[in-house]
């Protein structure tokens, strides 16, 4: 069972319950949030309530494709990993050109107990399916990071699971580690969606496929696949040091890091296309827009 919001002008957005078989049912919550606070109040968890409601409600004539969908939730904050998968390891070391010899920055925390964690995103930076992420003005290197997302509650519970586009500027991350805020953060360099699979529903986060496919000029120019069983560090381990002294307020999306990385050769370009898929989840698409001019 997948959560979506879209648009329904002139009207409020929609919160959604997505079946396995793509039928849509509309729900009586404004957001994902009151959804699990409403099961949770009954004693019950959102699936159960979720099935008590769709027994008594007609889907939409309208696909699932038709719809004009939103970010599924609007994440007061989205933290991110970095370094949780080998080859995120391996990429930071060849932007930072860092030898086999000496053991890098990036060598240290893919080994350490405790693991790299910095903030992404707020919900006024974020974009959701359909919504161009940008690139950034000073920078002359960027890739998107395809990864799975955690929602969570402000206790760390993992409440669903999410796709995200940690889009980053590799040269300027490479230039000097301390730079790491300006090669993450900026207009439109955040993206999550289509939907929240509940969390309930699936046995085993570390069997989610994750792909990757960009085009240019209609014409694919580069795609990769990974699992997420190819993670290092535990989903939980990553959400307790996310929470260690730190508030987070529910709804709160943590990326977990990138499995996926394009050629050391390979920028994006104003025009492409990203399309970032999660099994389970759906696939989250972004076009690519050149800088905003400054105002």
């Amino acid at each position: 069972m997948r959560i979506i919001r879209f648009l329904n002008d002139p009207h409020p957005p929609v919160l959604a319950a997505v079946t396995d078989d793509r039928r849509v049912y509309p729900l009586p919550y404004t957001d994902f949030l009151k959804l699990v606070r409403t099961a949770e109040r009954r004693g019950e968890t959102p699936l159960m309530l979720l099935r008590q409601v769709l027994s008594s409600s007609e889907p939409l004539r309208r696909s699932y494709e038709e719809l004009a969908l939103l970010v599924p939730i609007e994440a007061p904050e989205v933290w991110a990993c970095g370094v949780t998968y080998e080859r995120s390891r391996d990429a930071r070391n060849a932007e930072s050109g860092g030898g086999e010899v000496e053991k890098t920055c990036y060598d240290k925390v893919y080994e350490a107990e405790r693991p790299e964690i910095f903030l992404k995103s707020t919900a006024a930076r974020t974009v959701g399916p359909h919504q161009p992420v940008y690139l950034r003005s000073d920078s002359s290197w960027q890739v998107p990071e395809p990864e799975l997302g955690l929602v969570l509650d402000r206790n760390g519970r993992i409440l669903g699971y999410t796709a995200g586009n940690d889009m980053s500027s590799r040269d300027i991350e490479g230039e000097n580690p301390l730079y790491l805020p300006q090669a993450k953060i900026w207009r439109h360099s955040c993206s999550i969606g289509p939907s929240i699979r509940l969390a309930e529903t699936v046995e085993d986060p570390y069997r989610f496929e994750i792909s990757c496919r960009i085009y240019r000029g209609g014409r694919k120019v580069f795609e990769e696949s990974a699992s997420t069983g190819r993670m290092k560090r535990k989903m939980e381990e990553l959400v307790s040091f996310l929470i260690r002294d730190n508030p987070i307020f529910d709804g709160t999306v943590l990326l977990t890091g990138t499995c996926i990385v394009p050629p050391d050769d390979f920028t994006l370009q104003e025009g492409d296309r990203i399309e970032i898929g999660i099994s389970g989840i759906g696939t989250l698409i972004n076009s690519v827009k050149a800088p905003v001019p400054q105002v």
